[in-house]
Formats: structure tokens, sequence, C-alpha cells
């Protein structure tokens, strides 16, 4: 296992080939997205797949952000479900982990992918929750537009010695 290359190679992917995502693709990705960890391992995370063009179009029109999901094969919607935490707060934490899993399983999987944030934003929240007819206690996040990348991005090194502190600032 080289969980480094996926690392050091995951780019954030916004322009996609006119190619489907296979399901049991889609499933892998799912599985290492359930596999993070979580607070009192409460796993407060739900997930939307979302393979219709028509509906990937309208969510165009609720984030100004998410103009890539016009070419993407499909788009995961993590979402936090209240009734699930234990720790109050900590589902974003959470679900952040499970969406960071997800986007290196799709680098993996020789896919690209975006993060495109939603929370805390309302204006962006609300649409996606009457658009996919969510229950007031599921929170959307973020939505993950996937395909096969159309673009190549070359490795970015972020390494900052700089930043690192032992003991102390």
């Amino acid at each position: 296992m080289e969980i480094l290359k996926e690392i050091l190679n995951r780019r954030s992917i916004r322009k996609f080939q006119d190619k489907q995502v296979e399901d049991d693709v889609i499933k892998k990705i799912l599985h290492a997205a359930m596999q993070a960890p979580s607070a009192n391992n409460e796993q407060p995370w739900e997930f939307i797949v979302v393979k219709n063009k028509d509906t990937l179009l309208k969510m165009t029109e609720i984030h100004p952000y998410a103009k890539m999901l016009k070419e993407a094969a499909i788009a995961i919607i993590v979402c936090g479900d209240l009734k699930k935490e234990i720790s109050k707060g900590r589902w974003v934490q959470d679900c952040s982990a499970a969406t960071e899993n997800l986007l290196l399983e799709v680098v993996h999987q020789g896919l690209g992918a975006v993060w495109v944030g939603v929370h805390p934003n309302k204006e962006r929240e609300e649409p996606l929750k009457r658009l996919f007819n969510l229950p007031d206690n599921i929170i959307p996040l973020c939505i993950i537009p996937i395909g096969y990348p159309a673009e190549k991005k070359e490795y970015e090194n972020r390494f900052k010695e700089e930043r690192i502190h032992y003991e102390k600032w």
C-alpha cells in the first residue's frame, strides 16, 4: 500500500471526460469514505450519489462554484446527520475526514474530483436540502464532483518546514 502516492497526487480536478464511473468503483469510494475516524465512533455521515444529468445541472444553479458538475459523471454530496451526534458540533470534522478518505480513493481509482464546500453557507444548504428533500436533521457539508479527468495537474509541493513546531511555538 502506497497511500503517500495518492496523497501527493491528489489535486482539484474540474474538467472531466464524457465517461461513466462504474457502480463498483462508486461503492469502493464510499467504502473508503465510511472508514474515516469519527468522534465517539458516531459516524454521522450520509451520502447522496447523483448521476442524473438534469439534477447535476440544477445543482450548478444552486452553487456558483460548482459549474464543473456540467461535465462530471457523478457527484457525491457528503451530509451530516445531527441525530447521530453524540459529541455536538463534531459532525463537521467527522464528515470532513470521510470526505478526505473519499478524495484519496478517487485518486486511487484513477479518477478526479474537487471539494466544493456547502456548509455553513445557508444560501447553498437550503436549496440543496429542498432539491434532495432532506429532513431537517441532515446538513449537506460538501459536493464532490467526480469523473475521469480531462486535465492533468502536476505535483505541487506544499511541504513547508517552517510551519513545523516542536515542543513549543
